[in-house]
């Protein structure tokens, strides 16, 4: 009897442990399969339009791909223990909490992972097994090699440069200093039930840096309070928890916000800069498609100018969250916008976003 869901991924891929961790949480029935060369290079391009994990198969025979639209899609076909808040300023800060750690850790994660030797042979390893399972050893390492510098070559686009190490990792170290001192008091990011926010989190911290031995070692073995966290939530526990009453946002959180606000804000303006020129250069129309990067961005990180590619799927998060809050009512409006004042954010309404984006399988095109 085939199970109701499949996942295509890997237990060293990003995104793989953000969806993994959701359908534990969820309590489905789903087989937790490896993607191997052929479904890589073949079928989940074929099944969805990119060659990208995770990817999930259901029973009928249908794909869903990308981690936040398949949780969104999974909610709506079971409903019951949603991780998605319900009362505005939550759901807001869930949504937000999701971009941030979605798109900002992208460069953090592959900066621990790629930058120290140590965690090159897993990588091997796991890759080659995954992608060639029966293979001998000798042969099937080549492949993973390849597919090794092929995620090498991105770094430079993702903000992985030399010159820009040292303010990446005194900015993680702080940061993750603050989730040890929340989870301390807290089970997840918004109380005893684990949300959106925290399978988010769970990207960058399940595969990467509470598995690859530098990062493991140096960061999440000296933090036991997130590392705790990061094997609870991965399990799926906190079914029968609860988020906070009254619609409280954790004060231990306030560091993480007013990171988003003072740092990611900033880059999603240079983003919709860069791509309303793009726009404009290339006299695109409506329906046609946005290139995965827009050009060079630069924006404070750490008290500093942290420089990487600007992703349009970025604005693309962004805008989801701006529909969902214009959606909501008007008194609902303003219990966010008192919470968002106090970061020096007026509302979440003021934002300029750009021209509206459709997301597709690679990219982004324009409405």
């Amino acid at each position: 009897m085939k199970k109701d869901y499949t996942l295509h991924g890997w237990q060293l891929s990003y995104f793989s442990g953000k969806t993994r961790g959701y359908l534990n949480f969820k309590g489905l029935d789903f087989e937790d399969k490896n993607v191997n060369a052929y479904d890589l290079m073949y079928r989940i391009p074929k099944k969805t339009g990119a060659m990208v994990m995770p990817a999930i198969q259901t029973k009928q025979g249908e794909w869903l791909q990308d981690s936040t639209i398949i949780m969104e899609e999974l909610d709506k076909r079971h409903p019951e223990s949603c991780v998605t808040p319900t009362t505005p300023k939550q759901l807001m800060a869930a949504m937000l909490l999701e971009a941030w750690l979605d798109e900002w850790w992208i460069p953090i994660g592959m900066h621990y992972r790629w930058s120290y030797s140590e965690n090159y042979s897993l990588f091997i390893n796991d890759a080659s097994k995954g992608l060639l399972p029966y293979v001998p050893n000798v042969l099937r390492k080549p492949v993973a090699k390849k597919i090794a510098k092929g995620l090498q070559d991105f770094l430079p686009l993702a903000g992985v440069r030399k010159e820009q190490f040292k303010m990446m990792e005194s900015w993680t170290e702080k940061t993750l200093d603050v989730f040890e001192s929340h989870f301390a008091q807290h089970k997840f990011l918004l109380g005893d039930k684990p949300s959106i926010a925290d399978f988010a989190l769970l990207g960058p911290m399940y595969g990467h840096l509470n598995r690859d031995p530098a990062p493991k070692r140096d960061l999440l073995d000296v933090r036991p309070n997130l590392q705790n966290w990061v094997e609870r939530c991965h399990a799926g526990e906190g079914k029968q928890g609860a988020y906070l009453k009254n619609d409280e946002i954790p004060e231990t959180l306030t560091p993480i916000f007013k990171t988003i606000f003072e740092e990611f804000y900033p880059m999603v303006d240079d983003i919709v800069v860069k791509l309303k020129q793009f726009v404009v250069n290339k006299n695109k129309t409506s329906g046609d498609h946005i290139s995965r990067s827009v050009g060079d961005i630069t924006f404070p990180m750490n008290g500093e100018r942290f420089s990487r590619a600007g992703l349009p799927y970025t604005v693309w998060m962004m805008q989801r969250i701006k529909h969902c809050f214009q959606a909501l009512s008007r008194e609902d409006k303003q219990q966010v916008d008192s919470w968002s004042q106090q970061y020096g954010y007026q509302s979440l309404s003021n934002q300029d976003l750009g021209p509206e984006l459709i997301r597709t399988a690679v990219t982004t095109q324009l409405a």
